[in-house]
């Protein structure tokens, strides 16, 4: 079992808008954008959609879609998107940011430094600072829009990308309201393994001698070796890999951009997360906050674990210990606590994948989405 964890996370972890078509050419951009509509979900007829790029403070250029409601008047509250840890903005995040849109903001969802339609060599590389700070350089692009009101700016993170929205909200005082939904704790997942089970010096030794023999391969072949996306045969695997193949490798995700439906990262993008002292000042996050995630989520112990930390209060799960799984007695109703202004929500019956699109029973609650972001974004 652990080497089948070891590959999976190999394999896992790592202008107001008009009717106009915008080109490359109309935005400076030197990036290649496509045009077309090229979502895994289909597109609403109750927001405009525009290409749109902006730089992070390293000089990445970053890709992005902008979503707005129709008609919307005004300066608007805004909020950034990203995520699942492997995907592209035609995924997830973007059906987050679209369908906020029509829940009345103004969204974007981007690509990561070094994926999809962004910027930055090499390619297919991830880091805890520079993609923190992708999410400061949306908040830095929104909050000079004409049409966003920069007092009223958040965002949100998808899987390995909602416990970058945390580290950035821990940052980054201008980000009124995060939400970190269906979360992993890339550093947590990479120096210890699934569910803690690779905690020991050992297990690390063993992983920082195979990556530093992987640098070394590349730097003499002088290209980077992709660690493989999803897994194409899902015999004998985890549950929750079967999960991740039914959204990745399906139409239902299937993305031609997207790590996690293709080649995946590089072997040795790991290296940052296995060094990183991540989430360690989330505590110290004044704004909002928001948790999400799903009753039957193999990665529901990151969120828990993120909630307690921040708050100093122990989840009582009506009786249960929040990080088993699955829970001996299955929710009937959300389970919802409050601390402040920071707010766990476990949605009954969701899986992890659940959360990146609703799944079959429409899991996202966007109406909750949208109250929370009102109630903060003011």
């Amino acid at each position: 079992m652990k080497k089948v964890f070891a590959a999976v996370l190999m394999g896992i972890t790592l202008t107001a808008c008009t009717n106009k078509q915008t080109t490359n050419e109309d935005m400076n951009t030197t990036l290649q954008l496509t045009q077309e509509w090229d979502k895994v979900f289909p597109k609403s007829d109750k927001v405009t959609h525009e290409k749109v790029t902006f730089k992070n403070r390293f000089g990445i250029e970053l890709a992005a879609d902008l979503y707005k409601p129709i008609n919307a008047d005004g300066k608007l509250p805004a909020i950034a998107c990203s995520g699942p840890f492997g995907a592209v903005k035609e995924q997830s995040s973007g059906l987050y940011a679209q369908t906020l849109a029509e829940h009345g903001f103004l969204t974007i969802a981007f690509d990561p430094s070094y994926t999809g339609e962004s910027g930055g060599e090499p390619r297919y590389v991830s880091s805890p600072d520079i993609n923190t700070e992708d999410f400061s350089a949306a908040i830095d692009y929104l909050m000079t829009r004409d049409d966003v009101n920069p007092d009223r700016v958040g965002i949100l993170g998808v899987c390995g990308w909602g416990g970058i929205a945390l580290n950035a909200a821990a940052l980054d005082p201008r980000i009124k309201a995060t939400v970190a939904t269906t979360m992993y704790d890339m550093s947590r997942v990479s120096q210890n393994g699934y569910n803690d089970e690779g905690d020991s010096k050992e297990a690390r030794d063993e992983m920082r001698k195979a990556l530093a023999e992987q640098r070394l391969k590349d730097y003499r072949g002088g290209s980077y070796e992709r660690a493989g996306g999803v897994v194409e045969d899902t015999t004998n695997m985890p549950w929750f890999v079967q999960q991740y193949h039914a959204y990745y490798k399906t139409p239902r995700g299937y993305h031609e951009r997207s790590l996690n439906s293709n080649e995946g990262w590089n072997k040795t993008s790991v290296l940052s997360w296995l060094n990183a002292g991540f989430l360690k000042f989330t505590n110290e996050i004044d704004n909002a906050v928001m948790i999400l995630h799903g009753e039957k989520a193999h990665s529901r112990y990151f969120g828990i674990t993120a909630y307690e930390n921040m708050t100093g209060a122990k989840v009582d799960l009506q009786g249960q210990d929040a990080n088993l799984q699955p829970l001996n007695k299955p929710l009937a109703e959300p389970f919802v606590v409050t601390r402040g202004n920071k707010q766990l929500y476990i949605v009954p019956g969701a899986t992890h994948c659940d959360l990146y699109d609703g799944g079959e029973k429409s899991y996202i609650p966007f109406d909750k989405l949208e109250e929370f972001y009102k109630a903060n974004l003011k």
